[in-house]
């Protein structure tokens, strides 16, 4: 890793059984330069000299102020209950921007957001659907499904549930059997990010024709397009000209 990408990064703790990172313990999972990142072609924005680190949030580190902590506390007494232990099920609890992210293993998905939904003091009876986020340079964990869910019985609170998968294993159960609402952005998740949703009642296509091949938000999806022409002059498909990717 270059002097560039290099981050300090402290010993991991404990709590509840929930590994958590100091605050300052950034991800660094690449960098990038120029205003688009043209990789093949050159920059031809006039940013050239322009270079960025790419992270992720961090763990956070208790207290995470106001009603977070005991949303966490009551979700990790509810993976005990039910026989779970917390360490196995939670990777990490992020606060960022006053908001409030657990990142869960696919696997006790389904049981988390059950949790979630019924236990009287969580009670977010609402998900407003799902998203799929790419991360390139995230190894290993390239596909994130984004979960928003809210809370009408307590004040309207929100919180994000993600999952973090490999492009090369991109599988994540359904929730359809907890939030039947979320039937419709699955399948257009998987449509356009191909994340799949094992035990979706029906996962076709949203956006594409059902004989569409790829997944287009993905990050490596080409750019495509087709020549245009106008005056006599032709310009060519943004994927022939250059890479802004």
């Amino acid at each position: 890793m270059s002097e560039e990408l290099s981050q300090a990064t402290e010993a991991v703790a404990e709590v509840d059984g929930v590994a958590v990172r100091p605050q300052l313990a950034l991800e660094v999972i690449g960098s990038e330069h120029g205003l688009f990142g043209a990789k093949d072609a050159g920059d031809t924005t006039g940013f050239d000299g322009l270079s960025q680190v790419i992270t992720l949030a961090p763990a956070a580190v208790r207290p995470y102020g106001g009603w977070f902590d005991a949303v966490v506390d009551d979700l990790i007494e509810d993976l005990r209950k039910g026989g779970l232990e917390p360490s196995q099920v939670i990777e990490k609890v992020v606060v960022e921007n006053g908001e409030l992210t657990i990142f869960v293993v696919r696997e006790h998905l389904v049981a988390v957001m059950q949790y979630l939904r019924d236990d009287p003091d969580l009670r977010f009876e609402l998900c407003i659907g799902v998203s799929g986020v790419n991360y390139p340079g995230d190894k290993d964990r390239e596909l994130h499904a984004c979960y928003q869910l809210m809370s009408l019985t307590h004040g309207s609170r929100q919180l994000r549930i993600e999952v973090a998968v490999p492009d090369t294993d991109p599988h994540v159960p359904s929730v359809v059997s907890v939030y039947p609402g979320n039937d419709w952005h699955e399948r257009e998740t998987w449509d356009l990010m191909g994340i799949v949703f094992d035990g979706h009642p029906g996962l076709t296509r949203t956006a594409m024709p059902d004989d569409w091949v790829g997944h287009p938000q993905r990050k490596d999806y080409p750019l495509g397009g087709i020549p245009v022409e106008y005056k006599g002059a032709s310009t060519p498909p943004a994927d022939t000209r250059r890479s802004y990717r």
